[in-house]
C-alpha cells in the first residue's frame, strides 16, 4: 500500500501565506511526478502545480508567481507554498504522486485525502 498524508492546510486572511506538506509512505520504488490539485465547492478538480523528480516545475496561470512546489526526494515530500493568498484560493487542495511500488508493473497514480484550506476575512 502506499499513502499520502498532507498537513498544513486552515484559515488564513487573504493576503497571507500557507504551507502545504505531503508525505508518501509505504512500499515505494520510485516517485516520479508529484504534484498539487484542488476543487472549490461546484467546481471540477484543477491542477494548481506539478513537480518531476528532477525539479522541473508547472503552474496553473492562476497561481504563478504566487505559490512555489517543490520537493524534498529523500523525504519522499512534496511542499506548496503559498504566499499573496486571495479567497478564490479557497478550495480542498490534493496531493498527488505517480508511483512505482517495490514488486510493480506499472506506474501507479496515489492521492491524499485533502486538505481544507479558507482564505477569508
Amino acid at each position: 500500500q502506499v499513502q499520502l498524508v498532507e498537513s498544513g492546510g486552515g484559515l488564513v486572511q487573504p493576503g497571507g501565506s500557507l504551507r502545504l506538506s505531503c508525505a508518501a509512505s509505504g512500499s515505494i520504488f520510485s516517485i516520479n511526478i508529484m504534484g498539487w490539485y484542488r476543487q472549490a465547492p461546484g467546481k471540477e478538480r484543477e491542477l494548481v502545480a506539478a513537480i518531476t523528480s528532477g525539479g522541473s516545475t508547472n503552474y496553473a496561470d492562476s497561481v504563478k508567481g504566487r505559490f512555489t512546489i517543490s520537493r524534498d526526494n529523500a523525504k519522499k515530500t512534496v511542499y506548496l507554498q503559498m504566499n499573496s493568498l486571495k479567497p478564490e484560493d479557497t478550495a480542498v487542495y490534493y496531493c498527488n504522486a505517480e508511483v512505482w511500488r517495490l514488486g510493480a508493473d506499472r506506474w501507479l497514480e496515489v492521492w491524499g485525502q485533502g486538505t481544507l484550506v479558507t482564505v477569508s476575512s
